[in-house]
């Protein structure tokens, strides 16, 4: 594919104007064919969609098989759809090729939705053809369009407005759009020149002018710069460098194992302002001991840190996602011998697992590692406390979650929180229920349980005395003062009962169970 390296700003904008004036958006697609259709493509099936349009010539239904599709369409068909682009720049572009009486589209483009603080909202995304359209595996310099890794770094990012942001590894560029939307600059940097065309070239379709492209690997093209926010999907995905293995640029770092994501972790913080935080995925191995205990060994301890491990897979379940990831199916003559170089490599190095998550750091905008309190911890003493040290979470969380980049946000907010003490009063989170449960014909439950319905979706075993606290605090009594009521209620100490409480009660304000009345 020959995408034009700089895009004309001024091809791009009659392109923009064409894919307007068509409708080509999510919904008018969809209405055209059918939703179940529409699902059907997310799983490579694009025969319901052509069966639902069938002989339909409007510019819409043209566009959707060129673009969304990825298939030749009649040379007048595709003029009549783009009157004011035209098949001379449309090539002039790099987006499509003539091929006798047809125009051949050299790649996909299609309109990606999103919500935010700001609301929704939907660009269109040019990326190269996929495996569908290509009918073949993918070449190793593919440039990916959104999928689901894309996604879920984009529900991650914390919606905080910055002045500068650095998306590192920037792809088909959907990271670096989302971020200047809450961002003054974005630099958007990646090793591929084909990536930064298609970034540059999505940011002109979506009249996006403030993100500068960079060439370069890792944190060269930004050497000597800070950011307030680093967000990064980065070609994480663990390749044994082994003769005949293809090394595909979107998701392969060149390094042996999890190398990629350790010097990532390690040269981040340099790069953060004070208060600045950095955001990516990961994958990292088990080897002799956990993939969490290796990650938090790279991330220097004046750094706070949060990491969540959503999955880990074996070596063979990891081999095997990936090789198919790259279109090689069991049924092909190649798809053993890529397994058996995965498995003899994770054999080698002594692998056990492979974990996939989410890594957060955050460089502290005090440098200390201690501040004074100013609010009390101890209703009975009033004692200050002081920081207990930087945020340090490693955690295995597998459960569905929701709006995670706003419980990210909180989760910062409560251990900043906590450096003062408890709050003075404190309310229940409106997404908290309890659960009880009861032996038949028992009039005291056996279990008692707080569920959170959003952001982490933990759940908390608490027992009848903590149960207490959290039911009182409706944000009229002080915490001193329930802690008081319940040491009266149980008949015991009240310096006995709050040291049993209080860290349990910390640890709710810090998941979001409870939360600061004012």
């Amino acid at each position: 594919m020959h995408l034009a390296p700089r895009p004309d700003p001024q091809l791009a904008r009659a392109l923009a104007a064409d894919l307007d004036a068509a409708d080509f958006r999510s919904d008018p697609l969809r209405r055209l064919w059918g939703e179940e259709a529409d699902d059907a493509l997310a799983r490579g099936l694009r025969e319901p969609i052509l069966r639902a349009l069938g002989d339909a010539d409007s510019p819409l239904a043209t566009l959707g098989r060129f673009f969304v599709l990825g298939m030749p369409q009649p040379a007048p068909a595709v003029e009549r759809a783009l009157p004011h682009l035209g098949l001379a720049a449309l090539a002039s572009l790099g987006l499509g090729v003539a091929d006798g009486d047809d125009v051949r589209p050299e790649v996909l483009l299609r309109p990606q939705s999103f919500v935010d603080l700001d609301g929704v909202g939907e660009w269109w995304i040019a990326s190269d053809l996929d495996e569908v359209a290509l009918g073949t595996a993918l070449p190793a310099d593919h440039v990916l369009g959104v999928g689901g890794a894309s996604r879920t770094l984009a529900e991650l990012v914390i919606p905080a407005q910055v002045e500068r942001a650095l998306d590192l590894g920037t792809g088909c560029g959907i990271q670096a759009l989302l971020v200047a939307r809450h961002a003054g600059r974005v630099v958007a940097t990646d090793i591929s020149e084909r990536a930064l065309a298609f970034g540059e070239l999505n940011a002109l379709l979506n009249g996006v002018a403030n993100i500068e492209f960079r060439l370069g690997s890792m944190f060269e093209p930004v050497a000597g710069e800070a950011f307030d926010l680093i967000v990064s999907n980065p070609p994480f995905v663990i390749t044994p460098r082994a003769q005949g293995v293809p090394e595909y640029e979107y998701r392969d770092g060149g390094l042996i194992g999890d190398a990629l994501v350790e010097r990532f972790l390690r040269a981040a913080p340099a790069h953060l302002t004070p208060g600045g935080v950095a955001q990516l995925l990961g994958n990292w191995e088990s080897r002799g001991v956990s993939g969490l205990q290796r990650v938090e060994s790279w991330i220097p301890a004046e750094l706070d840190a949060w990491v969540i491990e959503r999955e880990s897979l074996t070596p063979l379940g990891y081999a095997e996602l990936w090789i198919r990831d790259g279109g090689t199916l069991p049924r092909d003559a190649g798809f053993t011998p890529l397994l058996s170089a995965w498995l003899d490599d994770f054999s080698a190095r002594g692998v056990t697992a492979i974990g996939f998550g989410y890594v957060l750091l955050r460089r502290p905008a005090f440098p200390g590692p201690e501040r004074p309190s100013s609010r009390s911890a101890d209703p009975e003493r009033g004692a200050q406390r002081r920081d207990e040290g930087r945020l340090r979470r490693f955690e295995h969380l597998s459960q569905p979650l929701a709006n995670t980049g706003r419980a990210l946000e909180a989760g910062l907010a409560a251990h900043d929180l906590l450096q003062e003490g408890l709050p003075d009063r404190l309310v229940v989170a409106s997404d908290v229920t309890e659960a009880r449960h009861l032996m038949p014909g028992d009039d005291d439950p056996t279990v008692i349980e707080l569920h959170q319905g959003g952001g982490f979706g933990r759940v908390v075993s608490v027992d009848s005395g903590l149960a207490g606290f959290v039911g009182a605090c409706d944000g009229e009594l002080t915490v001193g003062q329930i802690a008081a009521a319940l040491a009266d209620l149980f008949d015991v100490p009240l310096a006995d009962l709050w040291a049993d409480l209080e860290p349990r009660i910390r640890r709710l304000v810090r998941d979001g169970f409870l939360l600061p009345a004012e």
